[in-house]
């Protein structure tokens, strides 16, 4: 071996530990960011599992309020009212289903039309810091 190539070896040394490096860096950055990512997908999966539990619930209310026309002027509730007889046991499974939900109910006469038009509201936050969730559904029921 020349000097000449000995000294270009010694100039080069530590060069491949540097592109080690380099890819170990690229490499956790890659990681971070998927694991971000994996973070905020379990997120959306939850809001949307409660936002499906949210229309179930609805769903089931307004069948039970079109089967029970002679009370459903009994199916009003405030948002931080409590169920009565005829919303205790929805209301209980709905809050059971969506933890912290805050329900509203408003059963509104419109004679002209003969029909009752419903409005109900569901409203959640999945964490402390989180955005507000609403799910509000409006039906009109036929006398």
């Amino acid at each position: 071996m020349s000097t000449r190539t000995a000294r270009q070896y010694r100039q080069q040394g530590g060069i491949a530990l540097l592109e080690a490096m380099l890819a170990i860096v690229i490499l956790g950055i890659g990681l971070l960011g998927t694991v971000g990512m994996q973070a905020r997908a379990y997120a959306a999966l939850s809001d949307a599992g409660m936002r499906a539990e949210a229309t179930l619930a609805t769903e089931k209310l307004i069948g039970v309020m079109s089967a029970d026309l002679p009370n459903i002027g009994q199916y009003n509730l405030a948002e931080n009212g409590t169920p009565n007889a005829q919303l205790g046991a929805w209301a209980s499974e709905t809050k059971a289903a969506i933890p912290g939900a805050l329900l509203s109910v408003t059963v509104a006469d419109q004679p002209a039309q003969n029909r009752y038009q419903v409005d109900i509201s569901v409203r959640w936050q999945r964490k402390a810091r989180s955005d507000v969730n609403r799910h509000r559904v409006t039906s009109y029921i036929a006398r």
